[in-house]
Parts: C-alpha cells; structure tokens; sequence
C-alpha cells in the first residue's frame, strides 16, 4: 500500500525535528554543560605559559670590573617516548653540546616524560641543537652565570645552584639582593603545536649589583703568588690576604687549591670555604707581636728592657727551647722579636702575668668574628683566664694554645698599620650603588705603641732577623714570621706545621697589610721558607700598582 505523499512529508519534517533536537542538545551539552571544561583543554593544549628567568644581580670589583655576572641561556631537555633512534640522535645532541655521549644518551633514555640533558646552556650551543631539528629535544629559558675573569676569588664570590639560589660565599649571604625574579610569557600554538604568537604576561626582573672592595689585579697577583707556594711546598691549603692599611678595605682575599664553580659535582665542599675567615689554626710566632704590644701598653716593658736568656725556659711542666740552638744572650723586646725569641716571648709574658694577658686577648678581639661580610667566618677559640693551667703561659706569648683565623691576625697587625685602632674589615663597598659604612674602629693600643712594635718589626727583615732575605727595593718592610707546629692527640707534631707572614710596608707610613699562610708546606716549613716569599712577591707588585711613592 503506498504511501500518501502528505504522510511523507511529516515524516520527513518529522526526522528532521528530531534531528534538529539532537544537535541543539549536543550543542547544550558541549558549550554549556562541559564548556568551561573544552574550553580549559583547549587552552592548555594550545597556550604554554614559560618562566623567563630574571637575570643575577653582577659582582664587581672595586674599579667596576666584572667577576661574575649573568646572561641569558636555555636548559635543554629531552621528551624520551618521542626519540626514534637513541644511538644516533644522542651522538648528535652530544656533539651540539660539546657535551659527553654516554650521559646525554642517558638522559634521553630515561623513562618517564621528561628529563634534562645539560642544563644553563648558553645560546650558542642551545643555536646547534635547535638546528638538528629532533622531535623530543626541546629547551626552555635559563640563565647562565658567567666568569669574565676565570674563577677568580671562587671562595669569596661562591656558587649558584641549578636553581639559581645561592650556595656559598657572597652569592649565598647576598642572595635576596643578586637574585632576580621571574617573569612570565603566554605562548600560543597552532593546530599542529608550533608557536604563533607570545605574550608577555609579567616582565622578569633582573638582581641588583654588588661592588666589593676587592681590587682584581691585586687579587690575581695574590692567586698567583699562592700557585708558586703550591709548586714548591705541596701544602694542604693556603691562604692570602692583602688589606688596605688605613681603610681596612680587604683588597685580595686568595685561596689555595682554588675551586671550579662551574663544575659543583666535582668539587669537593671543602674547597668551597673560604681559607681567610674560616680556617683556624695556632699563629706561633706571629702572635709575638701580640704579646709585645699587650706588655708595652701595659707598661711592663718599654722598648729598652733588656733580658738575659738563657737556651731554654720551664714552666711548670712544660720546657720551652729556641727554634734554633744558641747559648744564653742578652736581648732587648726589639731584638727579641726580630729574632723570635721563645724564651724571651714566654719570659715577658709570665712578667705581664696570665690574668693581665688574658684581658689584652680579649681587648685585641681574639676569640671573636671581626665582622667581614661574609658568612661563615670562624671566631677562633681562646681559653678563659678560669681555664688557664700552669703551663698556659708557657704556651700563649709564642703563639700556642689558641686558635685564630687568618682575618683576625690581619685585623691586628692593621691595627699597628694605621695607629692603634681595630676595625672590622670590609669586604662589599656598595649593594646596589648605595655605599655601606665603614667601621671607625676602636682603639686598643696607643699610636706610640703601635710605632714602636712597626719599628720592631722592621727588623725581622733586616740582617740577624728570620726573614732578611725578603725585600721589596724602594720600601721599607715590617712582618713577623711565625712557624706553628700543628697540635695532635700525642702533643705537638714535629713533622706537620702551619708557616706564616704577616707584615705592613711601607714600614714607616703603611698603605697595606699582607698576610700569607701555608698549611703543612713540605721541602721547607717554616714562614721564612713557606710564606714570607709570597708576601714579598705580593707587596712588590701592589705597592707600585696603587702608586705607593718609594721611600
């Protein structure tokens, strides 16, 4: 029976109503019901939001020149699932990058969706990988940060992590200054997951400059200086620092063994400390110095007592002998500290007495942080007048039974540099261009003291002194060596020493004090072999560079 042509048309009209339905609902569903939910799909999988990193803040030296600053790189990265042929593209990647086949092969292995191949890659480099064209290597900005000037002051500067926090040194306790903050950047792709278009959403900004006292030429002279001790002594480290006299502006503060802050991994922790501020050891006769001061200021000797001494000294349980063999002798405080007397260091100490001598320990800031800005300065160890035993004064007029740091020996002999006064070294000269405030100091022996133990001290050089063989032509030089030997638990060690020499030229008008300090130095151990070179070597290249007259 056919069909009436009316009842086909409602037919007809009928299916496309309910068609019509259909796609109004779908439409409902999809653009009401999940629509915040596409369209959250759809942006993620055509919008990238990236961080661009805000650039480091630069460290400079005292003349503007650079010692580290910072510049935009990438970080590379590898999509695993995506590598088609792992032997050769890695070889490829690994070539790019300059980079070690079996680790980069490694990283683009791994299992899972993402892993770095090298990370703080500087855009040269990131350039040759991007032109190999390979699907599952791609790079996301970073920042590098770059040496203009080698490692120098590694220890002082310190290191940045791959996060770009700060590790060590100024670049870890000047962190919320150096460090920047990130911007961000929307990124739209097409269909086929290619850019079209950026967008900056926040601007990154960059960290602030930090200017130190250190000047670079002088700093490198001391690392140099340190490189020559290390050739001829083998030492297990050294330390050198060289401070202006009159300001207390630390000018080099130089370490060996040095420390590559751009390989961390390989780096052992150690060697990122800072030798001048955190190492501490017994001065030895260095200390002389110390105990001479104390007893002229005091008024226990003057500058014309004279003592006869004999070849060896006791006290209580304790026998204290020259360092070199001689019969008994007549010596005044001038020539007892030229020749660095033992005997007579230890016999004006028990003259000025323990309790009084305890009290100028304290007065000239030993067993205290001088304050330098750096983090994790030492403050030594020094034993209260309570705790002294019968022997102490046997032990602490020759530089034995306590513990210094190189920066404080160096705080104290500025004191006898700039007449009397102790003031805290300063090593960062401005943060953001606002200059930080020098410490006035405070005056812990008279000007009149402080010239008569330069005077002194001037023969240490001279001939009949431990160090006459030091000179610097046109300049007058004062310094003390001292050889410490290292305490172990049998007593004191007669294999292993700590040599030092610290000095002030000129010797009449001190511009620079210059402290260098070997730890256990072999094929010579004492200061006059080990150390007092190197401050010669650096006192003759600074004194004319700063344009010191000669005398």
């Amino acid at each position: 029976m056919a069909i009436r042509p009316e009842r086909r048309v409602g037919l007809l009209f009928a299916c496309c109503l309910l068609l019509l339905v259909g796609i109004l609902g779908r439409a409902f569903y999809l653009q009401v019901v999940k629509g915040s939910s596409l369209a959250s799909q759809a942006t993620s999988q055509q919008v990238d939001t990236i961080a661009v990193p805000g650039l480091r803040g630069p460290i400079l030296d005292r003349n503007g020149e650079e010692l580290v600053s910072s510049e935009p790189g990438v970080s590379v990265f590898a999509t695993p699932y995506q590598i088609k042929d792992p032997d050769s593209e890695s070889a490829a990647v690994a070539e790019a990058l300059d980079a070690d086949p079996g680790e980069v092969r490694d990283a683009m292995t791994q299992p899972g969706g993402f892993s770095y191949i090298e990370r703080k890659v500087d855009l040269a480099h990131a350039r040759k990988v991007e032109k190999l064209g390979l699907e599952g290597v791609g790079d996301h900005p970073d920042s590098l940060r770059v040496r203009p000037q080698g490692d120098l002051a590694s220890q002082v500067v310190g290191a940045v992590g791959e996060d770009g926090k700060g590790l060590t040194g100024l670049e870890a306790s000047r962190d919320g200054v150096l460090r920047g903050a990130d911007g961000e950047q929307r990124m739209v792709k097409d269909a086929l997951g290619d850019p079209i278009s950026f967008e900056t959403t926040r601007g990154a900004e960059n960290g602030k400059p930090i200017q130190l006292t250190l000047d670079a030429a002088i700093q490198a002279e001391a690392e140099r200086a340190l490189a020559g001790v290390a050739d001829a002594h083998s030492p297990v480290n050294a330390s050198a620092i060289v401070m202006d006299a009159d300001t207390s502006d630390v000018l080099a503060m130089a370490n060996w063994p040095p420390a590559d802050l751009d390989h961390l991994d390989q780096t052992s922790s150690d060697s990122l400390l800072n030798i001048g501020t955190s190492y501490t050891y017994e001065p030895g006769s260095t200390f002389k110095a110390i105990t001479v001061a104390s007893a002229l200021e005091s008024d226990t000797v003057t500058p014309q007592s004279s003592y006869t001494l004999a070849p060896s000294i006791q006290v209580y349980d304790r026998t204290i002998e020259e360092g070199h063999e001689r019969g008994t002798v007549t010596l005044d405080v001038g020539q007892i500290l030229a020749q660095s007397s033992n005997v007579g260091a230890v016999t004006i100490g028990l003259q000025m007495g323990g309790r009084k001598f305890s009290k100028w320990i304290d007065r000239f800031g030993f067993g205290q942080k001088t304050g330098i800005d750096l983090p994790g300065e030492e403050q030594g160890i020094v034993h209260p007048y309570e705790d002294y035993s019968g022997s102490t004064m046997g032990n602490l007029p020759i530089g034995q039974g306590l513990a210094v740091t190189p920066i404080q020996m160096v705080a104290f002999y500025g004191a006898l540099a700039n007449g009397g006064l102790l003031k805290s070294p300063r090593l960062v000269e401005s943060v953001d261009g606002r200059s930080l405030p020098r410490d006035q100091g405070k005056r812990i022996i008279s000007t009149e003291v402080a010239d008569e133990v330069r005077g002194m001290l001037e023969g240490v050089l001279a001939p009949g002194g431990t160090a006459p063989e030091v000179s610097v032509p046109g300049y007058t030089l004062a310094g003390k060596t001292g050889t410490a030997q290292i305490a172990t638990a049998q007593g004191y060690s007669d294999t292993r020493y700590v040599a030092s020499f610290i000095g002030v030229a000129p010797a009449d008008d001190p511009k620079i004090v210059v402290s260098v300090m070997v730890n256990e130095p072999q094929n010579g151990h004492t200061g006059a072999e080990a150390a007092a070179p190197a401050f010669g070597e650096i006192a003759s290249f600074s004194l004319p560079y700063l344009g010191v007259p000669t005398e």
